[in-house]
Formats: C-alpha cells, sequence, structure tokens
C-alpha cells in the first residue's frame, strides 16, 4: 500500500495543480482600443451589470436577445462615451457584489437614489424618474396606504429600496430574487403585497391584463434612478455628459415612449414555449451537460486521492482528507460556489463563472464520492490484495486490475446517484452568472410571466437528461458484473 499511497500523491499534486489553475484563470481581456481618460475593467469595454430578468428594463425578447429600456440607455451612453457595451447579468442582490470586485464597470439596472448608495458610490445624473407603489391583490381593501403595510408580509429583494420602504412601513419582508418572482407570489396569494417602480408595475399590468391585482397605494417620494460606479472609477463625470447629452437631443424620450408608451399583450403559453425552447436546449448542451460531465471526471479523480488518503496509516495524511470531507459535506454548495466566485477577488484571485461552477462543483464531487469509493474499496476481501501479491503484481497493479474493477460494481449505484444529483445542482450556477438551462429558463419567464408552462419544461429536459444516465448506470452495472468474485 506504501507505493500506491505515494502514487495517490502524485496524482493528488497533479489534480490540485489543475484545480489551482483553474481558480487562478483571469477574467479573459480582449483586445480593443481603449479611451485614456476612461479607464475600464476591459479597455475600450465598458462592462454593465444587469439583470436580464427585470421587465421591463432588462430583460431577453423572444429570440433571446437582451433588451430594455436600462440596456438601451446604457448602450446610448457608451455609444456616446465610444465604448463598446458588454452585458454581465446577474441577480439584482449580487450585483453592487460584482461591482466591488471590479468585474464590472457600471451598474444599469434601475437603482434608485439614496444617501446610502451615494455614501459608497458614484451615482449619475437621474436618466428616468418614477414613484414606487405598492401591490396588492384586488380582493384585499386592507391596503390603502404605505403606513397599512405594517404586519402586512411583502416580496421584496433585500437590497432594493423598495425592500426598506417596506420594511420602514413595518412589513415582514420575504426575500425574492426580483420583481417577477414577487409578482407571482402575490399574485398565488403567498404575500400581502410587494413594493416596486410604478413603470415596472403598469408594464406588467398593461402585458398581462391581470385584474387580480392592482395599485393599492403610491409612495410618498419620487425614485430617482442613476447608474452606478465605483467611487475610483474616474466615470462619473463623462457619464454625466452623456446622460445630459441623451435627453438634450430627445434619445432618452424616444426610448422611454418605445417601452413605457405602447401596449402588447403577452403570448399564449404554447407561444412562449415554443419561442424559447431552441434556446433552453442550446443551454443544456453548452452548459448544463458541459458543466455536468468536467465536473464529475475531475471531481472523480479526486475522491480517488482522497479516499486512498482517507484509507492511510499516516494519521496526517488521513487527517488532512477527514477535514477535506467534513468542510465539503458541511457547508452548502451555493455558499461553496459564492466564496470561489464572489470572495477570492477580494484576495485578488479572479474567476471567471464556468470555471467557478467547475472548481465548485469538482471540489463537491470530491467530497461526498470519495467516502463512497473507499466504502467500496474497504468491501473488497484482504484476500484479494495476498492473492495478489503471491502472483507477483505490485500494489499499484493489484489496486489498478484486481481491486478497482470489484470495487467499481459496487461504487456504480451511489455515484450514478452524485452524478444525477450533479446534473440537477448545476442549476445553483446560474447564482454566480453561467448560463445554463436554469438561467435560460428564469430569462425566459421573466418577460411573460410564464412560470408554469416553462419550468415544466426545464423540469422535463432535467428529466430526460437523468433517464439517459440511469440507463447508462444499469449497462455500466452489467458490464461490471463480470468482475465480481464468485
Amino acid at each position: 500500500m506504501a507505493s500506491v499511497l505515494r502514487a495517490s500523491g502524485r496524482v493528488c499534486l497533479a489534480v490540485l495543480a489543475v484545480l489551482l489553475a483553474m481558480v487562478a484563470l483571469p477574467v479573459a481581456t480582449p483586445t480593443a482600443h481603449a479611451a485614456p481618460s476612461l479607464p475600464t475593467v476591459e479597455p475600450g469595454v465598458l462592462t454593465v451589470g444587469t439583470e436580464g430578468t427585470y421587465t421591463p428594463f432588462s430583460y431577453h425578447d423572444s429570440t433571446g436577445k437582451l433588451t430594455g429600456f436600462d440596456v438601451d440607455v446604457i448602450t446610448d451612453v457608451a455609444n456616446k462615451l465610444g465604448l463598446r457595451v458588454k452585458f454581465v447579468e446577474v441577480p439584482f442582490d449580487g450585483i453592487f457584489s460584482l461591482l466591488d470586485s471590479r468585474r464590472i464597470d457600471i451598474v444599469a439596472n434601475q437603482v434608485s437614489r439614496t444617501p446610502e448608495r451615494a455614501a459608497k458610490y458614484d451615482l449619475s445624473d437621474t436618466y428616468v424618474s418614477s414613484a414606487g407603489v405598492v401591490v396588492a391583490r384586488t380582493d384585499d381593501s386592507s391596503i390603502k396606504s404605505v403606513g397599512d403595510l405594517r404586519g402586512k408580509t411583502a416580496a421584496q429583494s433585500l437590497t432594493s429600496n423598495f425592500a426598506e420602504i417596506a420594511r420602514d412601513a413595518g412589513a415582514n419582508i420575504v426575500s425574492v430574487e426580483g420583481f417577477a418572482q414577487a409578482i407571482t407570489l402575490l399574485d398565488q396569494g403567498r404575500v400581502q403585497a410587494t413594493v416596486n417602480d410604478e413603470l415596472t408595475v403598469k408594464s406588467y399590468l398593461t402585458s398581462t391584463g391581470n385584474k387580480r391585482l392592482h395599485v393599492a397605494a403610491t409612495t410618498d417620494d419620487k425614485s430617482d434612478q442613476v447608474l452606478a460606479m465605483r467611487k475610483d472609477s474616474g466615470l462619473l463625470s463623462a457619464v454625466n455628459v452623456a446622460v445630459t447629452q441623451l435627453k438634450d437631443d430627445g434619445t432618452l424620450q424616444r426610448t422611454y415612449q418605445r417601452y413605457f408608451d405602447a401596449t402588447e399583450r403577452a403570448p399564449s403559453s404554447w407561444d412562449v414555449i415554443r419561442d424559447n425552447l431552441p434556446s433552453m436546449l442550446g443551454a443544456t448542451l453548452t452548459g448544463t451537460i458541459p458543466l455536468t460531465a468536467i465536473s464529475f471526471v475531475i471531481g472523480l479523480a479526486l475522491a480517488l486521492v482522497v479516499a486512498l488518503a482517507r484509507m492511510s496509516p499516516r494519521v496526517l495524511v488521513s487527517s488532512i482528507a477527514r477535514l477535506y470531507i467534513s468542510i465539503i459535506r458541511g457547508t452548502p454548495l451555493l455558499v461553496q460556489l459564492f466564496i470561489i466566485f464572489y470572495a477570492l477577488p477580494k484576495l485578488g484571485i479572479v474567476v471567471n463563472p464556468f470555471p467557478a461552477a467547475v472548481v465548485a462543483f469538482s471540489l463537491n464531487v470530491g467530497g461526498y464520492a470519495a467516502e463512497i469509493i473507499r466504502a467500496a474499496i474497504g468491501s473488497i476481501d484482504r484476500g484479494q490484495w495476498e492473492a495478489s501479491e503471491s502472483l507477483g503484481l505490485s500494489p499499484f497493479e493489484t489496486l489498478r486490475s484486481v481491486i478497482l474493477p470489484q470495487a467499481a460494481r459496487t461504487a456504480v449505484p451511489p455515484l450514478s446517484n452524485t452524478l444525477i444529483s450533479l446534473v440537477k445542482d448545476t442549476s445553483l450556477a446560474s447564482g454566480i452568472l453561467v448560463v445554463e438551462l436554469f438561467r435560460k429558463t428564469q430569462e425566459a419567464a421573466a418577460p411573460t410571466f410564464a412560470f408554469l408552462p416553462l419550468y415544466v419544461t426545464a423540469a422535463v429536459i432535467y428529466w430526460v437528461i437523468c433517464l439517459v444516465l440511469s440507463f447508462v448506470q444499469d449497462r455500466a452495472e452489467t458490464r461490471l458484473s463480470r468482475f465480481v468474485a464468485r
């Protein structure tokens, strides 16, 4: 076993080297002609943080194109600055973390001017103003003012100023990612109210024709919408000049009319599925499946090394393996993802979304699969080792040719469960900007509010993938059964 442990140590170092290289992978910086007076994350590019699921300000249309009032405004601003615009989509609650970690230059997502934000960030001149409104169910007559929210349950994005309004009024806050989730919970009667932008609510009521909800009250003051930048970005003056130019030449007014003075009815559920199914399948093939496959292969290699280390007679080696398994199994996968993607930049380690997800999922698989492999190896009778030794096989050859083929038969069912779980866990990668099946589903549901048909469609796609993997599992068990000692 000593030589096996030495070999496994070399493999472990190789795997760790690959993972560290992925962690250290910097954000890609394509070459472009930079504007010397406008320092940006990428030279010559204005990198913009936006939700992509906040109708009508930032959402994807039926063709999958990112569009919306804020998207058009910031694109026009970038054109005025002579910069190419690049959008990075992220839930609103994580958008300022992205700005702080220098992954984006500016936030364009109906950011309201507040004293707290003004103290921490550079805020542009106002480009549109609107009132905040309280939305309630039509059959609920108990809410007629903001003050009536006291004791009521309101669905809000925690980092929005509307959450602060509801909280100050005494409402109990239910956290959601954005307006689409909030208005859906209200429509379903799961909460009693939501506070949001008047323009957003107007667009929703117009496009859906929903008579079950109504504007119950208006907040006391109007909300000034601004673009947010870091204090040290050096962009504020130029952005303000661009906003002023858009106001003066009428571009801003025309953009406003295009999104808020037109009426458009929501398509049917079948139309929504038909229009969005190709992009959802595309995200499955380019995001979900590759992320699953790469993470599982790396995680399985890591798990084998950790399992052998866990079985080592050396206390230090086995203790390190135990600690690793304990950390991985004792912390949520979502937290691990956020640490790698959002927290590591504070230490100067910037990881692109897909590699960050691969690292997190691989480490997670390694922690869980290590115990499966260890148990499978331990289930092989000790006589197999002794018989192989008597035949002149080295410990490494015995492990590779005798023990692992038999252990694989035992390990296949639980490892298959791990793989199937990983397929579904890839949906968490949407929280760190990876475009996979669930993220595409969210993008499609945001402008249409067709949550039921689209989420059911996504569930069917996940189910089909898992059915295929179950079939592969059965075939693998049959093929490996010949290695079992009888």
